[in-house]
């Protein structure tokens, strides 16, 4: 099969690799239809994040089974199945707790020796644990709607709780990507009065409003910090999602936080613990929470929102492109020409 490997800054390539083959009774093989480019991917594509040469990448996809081992009883061949962003055996205690991210056996597609989503197929180890089976005749528009369940709602989705969205609330959003958007609209399902969107780029921060935000503050740093206190009437927000993962972003959302308020980062840490001042939050009893998003724990919820109608975070996607156009996509989101590239690496055929 065709898969997306990385061998260093700038350089993704599509190359022939091994077809996925069951090797435990567990395991499962998946035929990729929608994948897509996070933009945590673009650390490694920068050179930030280490990845050896010829390593898969991508971690984001559904598709249909193609094969199952003898120990699978969730889905069978011919079913379409999501995947959250990382494997578990959905049986540990962690797995019970809902922290799928912490289960021992667990593992992040595109790691050494797995397959990355962005391929034609995918090896998913503890498929019982892992895929989540979607309901037949479901058409094209509603898989790309299901797709960004995968990580970004997800992940916008923990953010939101890890920062105690609430009703009536008011919610900053530090981060104009796809996860930061996904933040806006996550605050907003959950009720959230006013949402106030940090970026400055005209087209994200017209989604922003579109997924429900009130305001847009394109200042960044100590000028966005006091903007959002003016907004506030100098008091800051209930909830803060940071949604970048550097030592600017973080300062600025814990700055923007009220009194007795809670900051939920879910930005991939880097230089970004250099702006939390224990010292500060101590005193304005801040509090801090999230993490790695446990996207197998909220699936079925989100996704019986899309189901029904009541939840898109499709628009997050801009573009389109197979497989053979993925280096392309990761210059684009690169270059900030893209928020968030669709990959159909076999047509997107269902």
């Amino acid at each position: 099969m065709r898969a997306t490997v990385i061998y260093g800054p700038h350089d993704v390539r599509i190359e022939d690799v091994p077809d996925p083959v069951l090797v435990h009774p567990t395991d499962a093989v998946v035929r990729v239809t929608h994948a897509c480019i996070c933009g945590s991917d673009l650390w490694a594509y920068q050179g930030v994040a280490k990845r050896e040469p010829g390593q898969r990448i991508g971690h984001e996809f559904l598709g249909v089974v193609e094969s199952t081992g003898a120990d699978v009883t969730g889905v069978k061949p011919g079913d379409t199945v999501v995947a959250p962003f990382v494997w578990s055996d959905g049986s540990c205690e962690f797995c019970r707790e809902g922290l799928h991210t912490s289960c021992p056996v667990g593992g992040f597609w595109g790691q050494p020796g797995s397959d990355g989503g962005q391929g034609q197929a995918v090896r998913v180890p503890y498929a019982d644990g892992t895929l989540v089976k979607l309901p037949s005749g479901l058409g094209d528009a509603e898989l790309v709607k299901i797709l960004a369940l995968s990580d970004v709602m997800s992940t916008g989705h923990h953010a939101a709780l890890a920062a105690g969205v609430r009703k009536g609330a008011t919610v900053a959003v530090v981060g104009d990507g796809a996860v930061g958007l996904c933040g806006v609209l996550a605050a907003h399902r959950l009720g959230a009065e006013r949402i106030i969107a940090l970026g400055r780029h005209d087209a994200r921060t017209a989604l922003a409003r579109r997924f429900g935000a009130t305001d847009v503050v394109p200042e960044r740093g100590d000028e966005a910090v006091a903007v959002v206190r003016e907004l506030t009437g100098g008091q800051g927000a209930h909830a803060v999602i940071e949604a970048v993962g550097t030592e600017q972003s973080m300062r600025t959302a814990i700055g923007v936080a009220r009194d007795g308020g809670a900051v939920g980062f879910v930005g991939v840490p880097h230089g970004g613990s250099a702006g939390v001042d224990i010292g500060d939050m101590f005193g304005r009893n801040v509090a801090l929470r999230g993490g790695v998003a446990p996207a197998r724990a909220y699936i079925p919820e989100l996704l019986a929102d899309v189901l029904a109608g009541r939840l898109d975070p499709s628009p997050v996607f801009d573009s389109s492109v197979e497989l053979d156009g993925v280096p392309g996509g990761y210059a684009a989101m690169n270059d900030r020409k893209a928020l968030k590239v669709l990959v159909r690496p076999n047509g997107g055929s269902v």
